[in-house]
């Protein structure tokens, strides 16, 4: 594709970012992702079949992207919080510069019980996956219990992420910029801080 093209059907999906995100996806229409990208109406349809590939698309480049990184994380020498906290912290990166962005995925694919949660299935648990990966190496190295599965952990780990998302997409939690480097930190310690083995004193105690 020429990069006049590539320009252009990048103008499109980034209008259609901003126009999913102000107006919810089901209530977007073609004509109105045209309008935001000022271009005509059919010029829409020489690049995208449909708003639903356009919603694809998004999901899948962005998604793509979180996966390369915590692949990276996972890969490298490094202590099991400084792995989740590189996981959590591309997360909320993501969130904190480009809002509308991550305001569309999880609202619109995965948190949405539709056809397009389930299209990407696979590439959703890829990255729950590579999580339970981090955390089976912690407990087989005795930093975490056993008695907890890589799945349930890291089901937790997404979980209070997305609420975290959630939260700042309804403005229902604070979203100031400290706000975001604490919420980094209290993923980790609260996700790590369950799973870390207790004293013995503090198990017969409980």
């Amino acid at each position: 594709m020429a990069n006049g093209q590539a320009d252009k059907r990048r103008a499109i999906l980034d209008a259609a970012i901003r126009v999913f995100a102000r107006q919810g996806f089901h209530s977007a229409r073609v004509s109105d992702v045209a309008s935001e990208a000022g271009v005509a109406y059919g010029l829409v349809y020489h690049y995208f079949d449909s708003k639903d590939q356009m919603l694809n698309e998004l999901f899948s480049e962005r998604w793509s992207l979180l996966l390369d990184a915590s692949e990276k994380v996972q890969e490298r020498e490094g202590s099991v919080r400084e792995k989740l906290g590189g996981v959590a912290g591309f997360i909320i990166e993501s969130y904190r510069h480009e809002p509308d962005l991550m305001k569309v995925i999880i609202v619109e694919v995965t948190r949405a019980a539709n056809s397009f949660g389930r299209t990407h299935l696979a590439e959703i648990r890829q990255a729950y996956e590579l999580i339970e990966k981090i955390v089976a190496d912690a407990q087989a190295a005795g930093e975490f219990r056993k008695d907890v599965s890589p799945a349930f952990a890291s089901m937790l780990f997404y979980g209070a992420i997305e609420q975290l998302l959630t939260g700042w997409i309804f403005e229902v939690v604070p979203g100031a910029d400290e706000d975001f480097e604490h919420a980094k930190e209290l993923v980790v310690e609260t996700i790590c801080g369950g799973l870390e083995p207790r004293p013995a004193a503090e198990r017969v105690a409980g």
